[in-house]
């Protein structure tokens, strides 16, 4: 029989970093689609200063994310691996549906399945990098600021309207989807519990017991 053991799994900046990001992407999203006219909520002029507020928020936050990452070595949990890929993708496909069990195991050294680690570090080295770097070619070509507009050699925006609009329904697509697998966790609400507590129960492993013990003792000495 498998034992599990209650870990520290999520940090403090970890968590705080998700919901500031997930509550940025709503009200990108909310005011974004407003901007492009796709109803009215807050008017056209309160809609985008929200979203520029927003947008420089999210920007900042990535900024601290990075840092993050890089100095506590957690940007190792995205490093793409082939193992057990196809098994974790069929389980998405059919197996979850016939309750088979989970191909991998999350630890505290490999938070991130096989085909989450290819999705979020496309998230993060592609769709993220479009969103940003459009919609600041947005902000300074078509939003007054003085002469400042003539620095950026563009006669047509609409390309980069295209992107960046495609980018929007691709993060949302990623939301929505990011949502649904919240619930398949060891019961339907331990993923969502783990990422607002820092807690969860983890499968025992021998190799990483030491680990789990220095960063449970780590946060309890803080």
């Amino acid at each position: 029989m498998k034992k599990h053991k209650k870990v520290y799994v999520y940090q403090g900046f970890e968590r705080f970093w998700h919901w500031n990001q997930a509550l940025l992407i709503f009200l990108l999203a909310l005011t974004g689609f407003e901007i492009h006219s796709s109803y009215t909520i807050l008017g056209f002029e309160t809609a985008v200063d929200i979203h520029n507020k927003a947008a420089w928020g999210f920007i900042i936050l990535i900024i601290f994310a990075i840092f993050w990452h890089f100095t506590t070595g957690e940007w190792k949990q995205y490093i793409p691996t082939t193992k057990n890929l196809k098994a974790q993708a069929e389980f998405y496909l059919l197996g979850i549906f016939k309750n088979a069990p989970h191909p991998t195991e999350k630890t505290l050294i490999s938070k991130l399945n096989p085909l989450q680690r290819l999705v979020y570090l496309g998230l993060k080295i592609l769709m993220i990098p479009v969103m940003v770097i459009s919609g600041l070619l947005f902000m300074f070509y078509r939003y007054p600021h003085g002469n400042e507009i003539e620095i950026i050699n563009i006669d047509n925006l609409e390309i980069i309207a295209l992107i960046h609009t495609a980018g929007a329904f691709a993060v949302i697509a990623f939301v929505l989807v990011h949502l649904y697998l919240i619930t398949t966790g060891h019961t339907i609400t331990s993923n969502l519990k783990a990422m607002i507590s820092g807690w969860e129960d983890l499968e025992e492993t021998e190799d990483e017991n030491e680990v789990a013990d220095k960063k449970e003792n780590d946060h309890e000495t803080k």
